[in-house]
């Protein structure tokens, strides 16, 4: 099991970090023009934005990061050249029963499908449930999204809910998933990934 030495916030290739206000910018806005990724991100109406508009989301998150404190909002970043990767957001937290949901992106279409998503999300739910002691998580995932589908199985989520017909997109209407990891199944995948 985990140790007091254990880190919370590194793995082989990535690690998770602050927003970084000179460069996230620039990188994010590029992002925000790639349709696929922001249609993989988000169920909201996608535009493109300028770094100027980034920047101004970057403010207004970090200002509700210090007065709800229920949003734990992570870039995360290369090791060897600490550039920006994705964003891991752990997000809408009821102190009172110990829940929180989770999100992951991985920005740039060349950096999707090299286990940086895994790896962000081995961390995340280590910061979950191992730091902030929570007593479980969820992720909500549009049904056309099969590599994140692919990757909250693997990590041992079961689905808990199917909005069926929930998203029209592109004229076609995809069913809403709704996956939970609780942490007693969290500390019985990680004692089989370490035996």
């Amino acid at each position: 099991m985990f140790t007091i030495q254990t880190p919370l916030f590194e793995d082989q290739d990535i690690r998770l970090g602050p927003i970084d206000y000179e460069h996230d910018p620039e990188v994010e806005s590029r992002w925000t023009h790639d349709s696929e990724f922001m249609r993989l991100m988000g169920l909201k109406p996608i535009r493109p934005l300028a770094p100027s508009m980034v920047k101004k989301g970057y403010e207004a998150l970090e200002k509700e990061i210090e007065e709800d404190k229920n949003l734990f909002y992570f870039t995360i970043r290369a090791r060897e050249d600490d550039r920006l990767l994705g964003k891991a957001v752990l997000e809408w937290i009821d102190w009172t029963n110990g829940n929180g949901y989770l999100r992951l992106g991985i920005g740039s279409e060349k950096d999707r499908g090299r286990g940086i998503g895994s790896q962000a999300l081995e961390l995340l739910l280590r910061f979950a449930f191992a730091e902030l002691n929570l007593f479980r998580v969820t992720i909500v995932i549009p049904e056309y999204n099969q590599a994140a589908l692919g990757l909250v199985r693997k990590f041992g989520f079961v689905e808990e809910v199917r909005r069926r017909q929930a998203i029209l997109r592109d004229d076609q209407i995809w069913d809403l998933l709704v996956f939970g990891l609780l942490r007693s199944e969290w500390a019985v995948e990680t004692r089989e990934v370490e035996g």
